[in-house]
């Protein structure tokens, strides 16, 4: 089985997948798609920007047309208020006539809208953890009688400090149900929430969730102190498509982008201190092309779906080896070829070489000598000379 067609999925379901050119199923949606659709638990594990969404989108669809409430019948829990947007307008794009809409819960907006539709019956809840539990506690969320959980990007909702808040939404619902679980990772954390949470899972892993994806090309540059924002520049200069970069604190993202701004790139930002209005103009700028750059903490590493980040660039390395997957996995996606770039000085050398030996591959490294002078054209055969990473062995799963 390698299209959509050939599921088992209602006319009214397979005419929007046309519609969304969704055609050839991926590794993670063919594994995890059957099973959830005859009701099974699935724990599904692989790397970032391998279709995880549709994974579950599709059977929470069917579950909905064929069994229609004017209840909260199905919860989805996310950890950012980005994924669960992203999540929110799928569902909406797939979801055909006559099917219910769905009620996004998530902090830094106003509740009152939030209320209204719950109130209103919304079969469908899509949240992240802490306001879901918030209305919960006030009674002004009922999840009694759902029947189907997805808890997804598990691993990093409980490095977001979550635990308390699922554990508490997840004892309000009922003990029959059928729970399905996507995660980029497999710590020991969500294995202990797989084992109290779900009936006999039925286990999807494909490929090692610790290592890149095939598609993305890895290169560091090893600068001296001072470097980085000349080297980035010209990077940006060279590159013709959407650039993402990280930088470890909120600071440094407002620093970098408002210098960046100052030398002539359109570039915006994504960190925790910014309002949801704000991250929502940015990412939707972003997603349009009005900004060449967007520049973001963490919280964009895994709660951002764009289809066409050409280059990601770590200015600041992640603190663990697991965010460097995540980050890279921006680019690269559903097929395409991407591009990621490390930029080190000093003490971030040694910090690569940390990350090298957790994930277990070597990162080819390029040396450049930042000259003021230096023409983009020259740094483009430059970086298009650097070779990929080459591969350790390591665990994959078939």
């Amino acid at each position: 089985m390698t299209t959509f067609k050939e599921l088992p999925l209602s006319a009214a379901l397979q005419q929007k997948l046309a519609a969304g050119q969704f055609s050839n199923l991926t590794p993670i949606q063919e594994g995890a798609i059957p099973p959830a659709l005859e009701g099974k638990d699935v724990i599904g594990t692989a790397q970032t920007g391998t279709g995880k969404t549709l994974a579950f989108l599709i059977p929470l669809i069917e579950l909905l047309r064929r069994e229609p409430s004017k209840q909260a019948s199905a919860l989805v829990l996310l950890p950012t208020r980005e994924l669960a947007i992203q999540v929110h307008q799928q569902y909406e794009d797939l979801r055909g006539k006559g099917m219910p809409k769905a009620a996004l819960v998530i902090g830094g907006v106003s509740e009152k809208a939030q209320i209204q539709n719950l109130r209103a019956g919304a079969a469908l809840v899509i949240a992240t953890p802490g306001r879901l539990q918030d209305l919960m506690d006030r009674r002004l969320a009922d999840v009694r009688q759902i029947k189907m959980l997805v808890l997804d990007e598990a691993d990093r909702m409980l490095d977001m400090g979550f635990l308390p808040a699922i554990q508490r939404i997840v004892a309000a619902l009922p003990e029959k149900r059928q729970t399905l679980c996507f995660s980029a990772t497999m710590p020991q954390a969500v294995a202990r929430l797989v084992q109290d949470y779900m009936r006999t899972p039925v286990r999807v892993a494909l490929g090692s969730v610790l290592k890149p994806a095939e598609s993305v090309e890895l290169k560091a540059y090893e600068l001296r102190p001072g470097e980085k924002m000349q080297v980035l520049r010209q990077l940006l200069e060279a590159e013709e498509g959407q650039t993402l970069i990280f930088a470890r604190t909120k600071r440094g993202t407002q620093r970098l982008a408002r210098d960046l701004e100052r030398d002539g790139f359109t570039a915006a930002m994504i960190h925790g201190d910014r309002s949801q209005s704000q991250r929502n103009s940015a990412l939707n700028g972003f997603q349009e092309g009005r900004y060449q750059v967007l520049v973001a903490t963490d919280i964009a590493s895994r709660g951002l779906h764009v289809d066409d980040v050409a280059h990601v660039i770590n200015y600041d390395l992640p603190k663990m080896a697991e965010d460097f997957i995540h980050r890279v996995g921006r680019t690269g996606r559903a097929g395409s070829r991407g591009r990621a770039t490390s930029l080190v000085a000093g003490a971030e050398v040694i910090e690569l070489r940390h990350i090298e030996r957790a994930l277990k591959l070597r990162i080819e490294r390029r040396q450049m000598n930042a000259n003021a002078d230096s023409k983009p054209q020259r740094f483009v055969q430059n970086t298009l000379a650097s070779r990929t990473l080459t591969r350790l062995p390591g665990e994959v799963f078939v």
